[in-house]
């Protein structure tokens, strides 16, 4: 608290971190950002314990509305507590600084607010964690729609694209925007607002989804774009729950309008330097960035210029891996697939970390070319076991993962995006 406090002669003023309700769209990249665990939520809002919050600001680069960034002037023993961030749907109105001063205090003794901003706006370089995007990568638009005035688009598609007798129903989903503009670019994601109220009586939380289709969209010159999303009938822990967003999304039919924000993302991007090469991982829906950037590569005029293409996709059973179809039939000198599967009867289990490790020497090989960009998506519970064949495959052929694992991160060579 001390690095974004002054203490007059007679009085600590703070200045307090908090988010506003009205602007989150709780993707929980602020919860999973802060390294003290400063940030929590329920089912209404996402809050910040001034008690905790070391004002280190490894959250608001990440946030994709800014809705994080935000900020008000309280005496220190007055601080907002949980229990009424938690209640709010709008953020108290900005205090003067000199109206949280008590009467008796020595005016000419107070630190003007344009120091206290200073002192809290000090330099954020070097964070660690929050990955920059590719140097050559393309240049975002983001905010573009917003809650209050969101897009509309139309469902032109929705297929299956898991077997029928799959545990999984995952969707191919196709959103046409007519004459609205809604630029993407490969590795954003896009907000969608389900209709209805929850058990507040309020409006649903909007929920992210990475955007399947490349920058000229699903269809070419179309204004549209796409979605891999799966159906939710369970939480993390095996209770039944239908998520609200997901199954809203797959039962639509064509001609359904849909509201959309966004679009979001500034750092999970692909590289468009002639020679960079992709190294994805993903687990299910997590496929969706990684089918946007290759398909973005397929569809280049000079794919020669391109550099190497190598993916590791898990999932249960062939049945129950997205796109399965078509990856089969891409050529190998365009890309280099490995599939893992975990639940194939009368067959051992494999996940993607075993196959980096079987392909390790090819793995390196790609580490160690700068023009490589790691991209990592799926199920938050993969990173450690990929995090650790990252470092087996590294140690065997003679490098450090974890140093070069932060060089990647600072170069802007290494992205994460899990759930």
């Amino acid at each position: 608290m001390a690095t974004a406090a002054v203490t007059t002669s007679q009085v600590t003023i703070l200045r307090q971190h908090l988010i506003d309700p009205e602007i989150c769209i709780r993707c929980n990249t602020c919860e999973e950002t802060c390294p003290v665990n400063a940030i929590s939520h329920d089912s209404r809002n996402y809050v910040v314990d001034a008690e905790k919050c070391g004002f280190c600001y490894a959250c608001i680069s990440p946030c994709p509305t800014g809705a994080i960034d935000n900020w008000r002037h309280v005496r220190a023993e007055s601080a907002y507590p949980l229990a009424e961030q938690l209640l709010w749907d709008t953020l108290p109105a900005q205090v003067a600084l000199e109206d949280s001063l008590p009467a008796t205090a020595d005016s000419s003794s107070a630190v003007l607010p344009d120091d206290v901003e200073r002192i809290a706006t000090a330099s954020t370089s070097g964070q660690g964690g929050i990955a920059p995007p590719p140097w050559s990568a393309a240049h975002p638009y983001v905010n573009l729609y917003s809650i209050q005035k969101p897009a509309v688009a139309t469902v032109s598609g929705n297929f299956r694209l898991t077997a029928e007798d799959a545990s999984s129903d995952i969707r191919h989903i196709v959103l046409d925007f007519g004459n609205t503009s809604f630029p993407v670019l490969e590795g954003q994601t896009i907000g969608i607002m389900a209709p209805g109220l929850d058990a507040n009586g309020k409006p649903h939380h909007v929920r992210l989804y990475s955007v399947a289709s490349p920058r000229d969209g699903e269809r070419p010159r179309y204004n549209n774009l796409s979605l891999t999303v799966k159906r939710v009938t369970a939480d993390h822990d095996g209770t039944p729950v239908l998520g609200v967003a997901s199954n809203f999304l797959c039962d639509l039919k064509k001609g359904d309008k849909v509201q959309v924000v966004g679009p979001y993302g500034t750092s999970f991007l692909m590289p468009n330097h002639p020679g960079s090469n992709l190294l994805m991982i993903c687990t299910g829906t997590g496929s969706a960035p990684m089918r946007a950037m290759t398909e973005r590569r397929r569809r280049k005029s000079l794919p020669k210029e391109d550099g190497q293409l190598m993916l590791f996709f898990g999932a249960r059973t062939p049945a129950e891996l997205p796109y399965f179809g078509p990856l089969t039939r891409l050529p190998k000198e365009f890309i280099d697939i490995n599939l893992a599967f975990s639940r194939v009867p009368e067959q051992a289990k494999q996940y993607v970390q075993d196959l980096i490790r079987a392909r390790g020497e090819a793995v390196v090989h790609l580490l160690r070319d700068e023009n490589t960009y790691l991209y990592l998506c799926g199920l938050k519970g993969m990173e450690t076991g990929v995090d650790q064949a990252f470092s087996d495959v590294c140690s065997h052929h003679g490098l450090d993962w974890k140093a070069l694992q932060a060089q990647l991160l600072q170069q802007g060579r290494y992205h994460v995006e899990t759930y």
